[in-house]
């Protein structure tokens, strides 16, 4: 289904500008959906010739001009009543005069309310318009529908929602709301459902919901919110001495539109206010709040797991970095050679797992950026190789990003299969060393997803009868246990173009998910 953005883009004339208007307002008007208890559909008017199946035109109509049609570019629903439109209608077009009070509104400028309810779909509809205005410009019409089939004699609470709805339908009318420069409206902000005050002009509270009245409660004020000074009593509540409390208080009495969380007697409270301006002069204020002590305490509580692992990967990094120390410090005292080279290479093999677990402790999550590893995984093999080796070795291609669970074994099959080759296939001899990486993301499947690294060195080549399987050498061992039986990949040796030896290691990229790379 096409975008809000792609629709304005290929059927209406409407400037980036505006549609930044639009994509603001459509971010937030969840919160006029559920306040007037109605189905909301956002309509623009077509170019001249894009009411018909084929042909653009090349100027948008004048207000004071008929309109060829409208596509309705956007959709919402209430969660406070029932639905009037249950299909979806994005991307609809109709002729001007199909929707008489659409064409009122975007030719008056004003909102134009239905004396009766529709039938058309078998239940009772209350229609109205409201044109949506930025500037001294009017880039399309809302339509507000009613489903009037549950009606009954309104609430308190639901008097105030449909008084707090029509004043914003006034702002958007008036190109008040979505405020300027306002922030757009978050995924977590508070909802109407979560809890409503609203506030005269001198941000006292001349009606709160009973969820507000109980999130109020929670945070130690047990008397009855109406008549009070919100910013007053909120302060007071959470005061700690910081310079805070002066600009909550102005926040909280409705003069600025601003989202701020509040904390006391262990509860926290995310408020958001919006300010209400009609005809130019502010009228009060709406003010949303969600208790949201559940959620933040659970964050605070995955960031202090986070913090966890990183200090434990740290302390897995210096105890590895001590064990590799303690065995350098063996093997200068070992006189045999065998003995000092094999504790040489368990200093390799131990300072690869030191690597990943120092980027591990870096990061707030399990995955790591893999370049970064295998370039320093190089350079250790490089600092190493033998006087007599005058080898650089080099990386081609892009890892990306891999969870600690493939990086692990990955680093060290690596650093086993460039030792091996500076010592076997390039001892004593000039040459090229290459760790080439082929990541394959796309695919129907997760075994699609692969990652492909290549070993290449044009060194001496293998031997006639070498197979990986019947090698006795550890080194060797350790890569194909790591690649085949830990990763679950496919190891391969074989014969470089030009001489040499390739060395291809394919893995996969997930157990079930997939893992993107950084960009």
């Amino acid at each position: 289904m096409p975008t809000l953005t792609d629709l304005v883009r290929d059927q209406s004339d409407l400037s980036r500008e505006d549609l930044e208007w639009l994509q603001a307002l459509v971010s937030d008007w969840q919160l006029l959906a559920d306040l007037s208890f109605a189905d909301l559909l956002l309509w623009v008017p077509l170019r001249s010739a894009d009411a018909l199946p084929a042909g653009r035109g090349a100027r948008a109509p004048a207000v004071d001009e008929a309109v060829p049609g409208w596509m309705a570019i956007a959709q919402m629903r209430p969660t406070t009543g029932p639905t009037a439109y249950p299909e979806d209608l994005v991307g609809k077009v109709v002729r001007t005069g199909r929707r008489g009070l659409i064409d009122v509104a975007w030719r008056e400028g004003r909102i134009v309310r239905e004396g009766d309810p529709e039938w058309g779909s078998g239940i009772p509809v209350r229609e109205e318009s409201i044109p949506v205005r930025r500037g001294d410009k009017i880039l399309g019409v809302i339509q507000r529908s009613t489903n009037l089939s549950s009606a009954r004699t309104p609430s308190r609470l639901e008097l105030t929602y449909l008084q707090s709805a029509s004043d914003l339908a006034t702002m958007i009318c008036e190109g008040t709301f979505p405020a300027p420069g306002e922030e757009p409206n978050m995924v977590r902000s508070p909802r109407v459902g979560d809890g409503l005050m609203r506030l005269d002009r001198s941000g006292r509270v001349t009606y709160a919901s009973p969820n507000a009245q109980s999130a109020y409660r929670r945070l130690g004020y047990p008397a009855d919110l109406v008549g009070e000074s919100l910013g007053q009593i909120t302060a007071a509540l959470c005061d700690t001495g910081e310079p805070l409390e002066e600009a909550l208080s102005v926040t909280l009495s409705g003069r600025a539109p601003r989202e701020v969380e509040v904390e006391s007697r262990g509860s926290i409270m995310q408020l958001r206010t919006i300010p209400l301006v009609v005809g130019g002069t502010r009228i009060g204020a709406v003010v949303l709040c969600r208790d949201v002590t559940e959620l933040r305490w659970r964050d605070r509580e995955l960031l202090t797991k986070d913090a966890t692992i990183r200090e434990i990967h740290h302390r897995v990094k210096n105890n590895l970095q001590t064990v590799a120390a303690l065995l350098r410090l063996q093997a200068r005292r070992l006189q045999i050679p065998e003995g000092r080279a094999a504790l040489d290479e368990a200093v390799r093999r131990v300072g690869s797992i030191a690597i990943v677990h120092e980027t591990l402790s870096h990061t707030p999550d399990e995955l790591i950026d893999f370049d970064d590893i295998v370039d320093r995984v190089i350079a250790m093999a490089g600092e190493v190789s033998t006087p007599e080796t005058k080898v650089t070795p080099k990386r081609t291609g892009s890892f990306g990003v891999l969870p600690a669970e493939i990086a692990t074994p990955l680093a060290m099959a690596l650093t086993e299969l460039l030792q091996n080759a500076l010592e076997h296939g390039l001892a004593n001899r000039f040459g090229t060393l290459e760790v080439v990486a082929h990541r394959h993301d796309q695919g129907e499947s997760p075994a699609d997803r692969r990652l492909v690294t290549v070993v290449a060195d044009d060194g001496v080549g293998l031997p006639g009868d070498f197979d990986v399987e019947s090698s006795n050498s550890l080194g060797l061992q350790i890569v194909r246990t790591l690649i085949v039986g830990e990763l679950g990949g496919r190891l391969d040796f074989r014969p470089r173009s030009g001489g040499g030896t390739e060395v291809v290691v394919d893995v996969p990229l997930e157990n079930g998910r997939p893992h993107p790379s950084r960009p």
